[in-house]
């Protein structure tokens, strides 16, 4: 299990277009087939321990939690926070009082080379 971080402070400025007051935070580009969706967690709530099938990165949009690996231990998260498992990585996510997060999966994932390590 890897942390990252996609929040404000780690994107750049985007100058183009006129924009003003921007920034863009790369997360990820892949050439293969890539699933995209969103898990909400209601407070309470536990996506249970299971095992990763492909590579999976989980970007939290809102909210907090935790996360764990194989070894159960809870490590807090919260929002511009990512965690990557590879494939065959045992883990477990939940909240207390709420969170949401951005899934995705794919064969080709590789955020060490976009994303600023937590």
């Amino acid at each position: 299990m890897e942390f990252f971080r996609f929040d404000q402070e780690t994107g750049r400025n985007i100058e183009q277009y006129d924009s003003k007051a921007a920034v863009f935070s790369r997360i990820i580009r892949t050439n293969e087939f890539a699933s995209i969706g969103c898990m909400y967690v209601e407070p309470g709530g536990v996506i249970g321990f299971h095992e990763a099938p492909i590579p999976q990165l989980f970007l939290v949009v809102g909210g907090e939690g935790w996360v764990t690996g194989a070894d159960r231990q809870q490590i807090a998260i919260k929002k511009g926070d990512a965690v990557f498992w590879n494939a065959g990585e045992w883990h477990e996510s939940g909240s207390g009082t709420g969170m949401d997060a951005i899934v995705i999966e794919s064969g080709s994932l590789d955020p060490k080379s976009y994303m600023r390590a937590k």
